[in-house]
């Protein structure tokens, strides 16, 4: 006899997209100064993170020309020791660019450097009216006045944001101020950007005057290049990022998603610093060569990196160790400690080697994410607002899953469904074990997770992500449909997902482990197929060749496609009178 529990993260009429929304970033670090120490080979390198003040003492005499007068030189790490570095590197093709800035070419030369961050920030595709260095210099001029000092509050939109300040000196603080206090003046649209100081910051380390990097740093935020980003501006847009950073990582670290997902309350809380690692945590000569490849690559370059140091953080800590532990806080404490894990040359490495979407897949998540938290109220003028996404430990009730369960399954459904909790549609229990009447529970709704238990105490399911209404598409004919999305999994014995695998020769099917083999045509089977399958987070999403119904966004990756006959599209779910069939291996012959 099988028990069957179902959940819903939605409610009726159809899928929304997006990313979960992360909690808000502070730096936590309350009244004062804190520092922290990052290695440079034997040298430790402090960061010095000031907290956020309503006003700060500005004087306009503080700008000063030349590269490197806003560093404190003392704290500053020396240039590293390159070879083969080409003269004339701004004149190279963008693919060998690209190469030499991943290899750290840039460390060599600190002039160098400065020159290339003018000139990449100076080709960043941008909005014609943008703000430049004489309109800062007037801006600044009258606010803060020629030679006297006045007091400014700090903008609105960096509420709660650490401000990172790197290796600047007393004066590239004062200037790091004057810039944002100009930023909040001139972008009015602005409402929320953590990340913001920080790139200022590290600007300024290479910035000729404060305004050159106003203008360097306002071509970045008003960057209009399709599919393509470099600062998040609202904080529906850094809840969206943050929500897609989840989703990346559910997909690339699922053994640290595990981790996370089993010794945290709330994933998505961990997973809203991603941005805070990257430039806050590390110390300074990792972030800065982070910020290399960030100027030339964009946004999706600091995914990578943050899944590296998620994989890292794996690699170097037992679970064990975790019990108990605030693991949001040991990450952030693994991370400003990076230097005794990995070196900044291979953590980059490792970044390389993950595949990725390409940018467009990445701004389609990121847009389906928008869309799923406004629809959970979430504005583009709002700053701040927490809720919980977490499946709720208290209130939870199943005889099939625990609660603990529950949260990792919760874990691995795509973000944007996962900010609704779970509702019960159809048990066994309650409602008999009639095929008809699960139908019947269940269509009106989508995503749906199908929980079995087993008369033994084994206990599998999947996540549905579409409509079992569905499956009359067809009339009388037992018809498969669904998209990648779709995955199956195990509670017990073991606790494991299943992606799906796309097989493009069927002679490859020989490499797959024995436990993912399956029949390459789906065949009838009593209830449930246990064949492995995957979601919509792998890169070989098909498209559901059927017109999408209004107001229902499709998956992220259906612009992806295989070229495969129509009747394999979509061969995730099937329903009869007879059972239901989840989960297909799909194959393509040469």
């Amino acid at each position: 006899m099988l028990q069957v529990g179902l959940s819903l993260p939605r409610a009726p009429g159809g899928a929304a997209g997006g990313f979960p929304a992360q909690p808000e970033q502070g730096d936590g670090d309350g009244d004062g100064t804190s520092t922290t120490q990052g290695m440079l080979g034997s040298s430790p390198v402090t960061v010095v993170i000031t907290s956020e003040a309503d006003t700060w003492d500005i004087d306009a005499a503080s700008s000063c020309l030349g590269c490197g007068q806003f560093v404190d030189w003392d704290r500053m790490p020396e240039p590293e020791q390159q070879a083969n570095i080409p003269g004339d590197i701004l004149t190279q093709p963008p693919k060998e660019l690209k190469r030499l800035l991943r290899e750290g070419c840039l460390a060599a030369s600190r002039a160098l450097r400065a020159q290339v961050y003018h000139r990449l920030c100076q080709q960043v595709a941008c909005r014609l009216v943008t703000p430049d260095a004489p309109v800062y210099r007037d801006v600044a001029s009258r606010l803060f006045g020629k030679h006297s000092a006045s007091s400014h509050p700090l903008p609105d939109f960096l509420e709660g944001c650490s401000m990172p300040t790197y290796c600047l000196s007393p004066d590239g603080v004062t200037a790091m101020k004057k810039i944002l206090i100009c930023i909040g003046n001139l972008f009015p649209d602005i409402t929320y950007s953590p990340i913001l100081p920080s790139l200022v910051a590290l600007l300024l380390h290479y910035s000729e005057d404060e305004a050159q990097c106003f203008e360097n740093i306002s071509r970045l935020i008003a960057s209009n290049a399709p599919h393509t980003s470099y600062i998040d501006q609202s904080f529906l847009a850094h809840r969206a990022s943050c929500m897609t950073f989840g989703d990346l990582a559910n997909k690339h670290c699922p053994a640290a998603h595990k981790l996370i997902a089993s010794s945290s309350e709330n994933v998505f809380e961990v997973y809203s610093e991603w941005l805070s690692w990257l430039f806050h945590d590390l110390p300074f000569d990792y972030a800065i060569r982070v910020f290399d490849v960030y100027l030339l690559e964009g946004q999706k370059v600091l995914y990578r990196i943050a899944l590296a140091l998620l994989k890292q953080y794996r690699l170097s800590v037992a679970s064990p160790e975790l019990e108990g532990a605030d693991i949001k806080a040991d990450l952030q404490a693994f991370v400003q400690n990076i230097a005794e894990h990995t070196t900044v040359d291979k953590l980059l490495e490792r970044a390389f080697g993950i595949r990725l979407f390409s940018r467009k897949e990445i701004w389609l998540l990121q847009m389906a994410n928008r869309k799923a938290l406004m629809e959970r109220g979430i504005t583009m003028v709002q700053s701040r607002q927490s809720f919980h996404l977490a499946v709720d430990m208290q209130t939870f009730s199943s005889g099939t899953v625990t609660a603990q369960e529950m949260r990792i399954i919760w874990s691995w459904i795509p973000e944007r469904f996962s900010l609704s909790p779970p509702l019960l549609l159809f048990s066994t229990s309650e409602d008999g074990c009639s095929l008809q009447r699960f139908y019947s529970c269940c269509e009106g709704y989508e995503p749906t997770v199908l929980l079995i238990k087993t008369t033994e105490g084994e206990v599998c399911g999947a996540f549905l992500s579409s409509d079992w209404s569905e499956r009359k598409k067809n009339g009388a004919t037992s018809g498969f449909f669904g998209t990648g999305e779709c995955f199956v999994f195990t509670v017990h014995p073991e606790m494991e997902r299943y992606e799906w695998v796309f097989i493009k020769k069927p002679e490859l099917a020989k490499a797959v482990p024995r436990s993912r083999q399956r029949s390459p045509s789906p065949g009838p089977m009593s209830l449930l197929s246990s064949s492995p399958d995957g979601r919509g987070t792998s890169s070989n999403h098909l498209a559901v060749p059927t017109p999408q119904r209004k107001g229902r966004l499709s998956p992220f990756l259906a612009i992806r496609h295989f070229l495969l006959p129509s009747k394999t599209a979509s061969m995730f779910m099937s329903g009869s009178r007879e059972g239901i069939i989840i989960g297909n291996y799909l194959m393509a012959g040469t």
